[in-house]
């Protein structure tokens, strides 16, 4: 007898009502487009503070990049012996039209003795200097690598004629090109 009951309740199928409309159906799509209009909200204004927080300029790749160098000991410690220099305003060599530069440096060197042939030679200095900034392009020394090698090239040309030392860097201080 049991199994007749289950095999009578199997065939009757259930038959949804189709003559009624449900009520709900009107405030459920008023609910799910207001849900909607909510999320987009929330997510473009999400959208708007996370573009302008990286617009922002900060100093935390700065102070993480000093962390990294200072672990692996890629810093180099200066001597404390430096020689600041007046700033140089040049002409660029450019086939269109002229480009100013302007930079402003000091010389990492090993001593005092250095410090002081440097200040006596100074218009030597700045003669050598002007000659070889007008002589690059913009495209030269617009990537970072391109001032490192300027910087190296003005270490290299400097020392050639010192007598009593070395210039161990040079540091730029300020750089505009325009």
């Amino acid at each position: 007898m049991a199994d007749n009951t289950a095999e009578k309740i199997e065939e009757t199928p259930v038959v949804p009502d189709k003559g009624k409309k449900s009520k709900n159906s009107p405030i459920l799509m008023i609910l799910v487009f207001l849900n909607t209009v909510v999320i987009l909200g929330v997510g473009y204004f999400l959208y708007i503070e996370k573009k302008t927080a990286i617009s922002k300029p900060s100093l935390e790749p700065i102070e993480q990049g000093a962390v990294v160098d200072q672990q692996e000991g890629s810093l180099e410690a200066t001597t404390g012996y430096a020689v600041p220099l007046d700033y140089f305003l040049v002409n660029l060599a450019e086939d269109q039209g002229q480009k100013l530069f302007k930079v402003q440096m000091e010389f990492d060197v090993d001593s005092v003795e250095v410090q002081e042939e440097i200040n006596k030679r100074m218009p030597q200095v700045r003669d050598i200097i002007i000659i070889l900034l007008s002589s690059k392009s913009y495209n030269q020394i617009s990537t970072p690598k391109g001032k490192e090698r300027l910087k190296e090239e003005i270490r290299d040309t400097v020392n050639s004629f010192l007598t009593k030392g070395r210039i161990n860097k040079v540091l730029f201080t300020q750089f505009i090109n325009s």
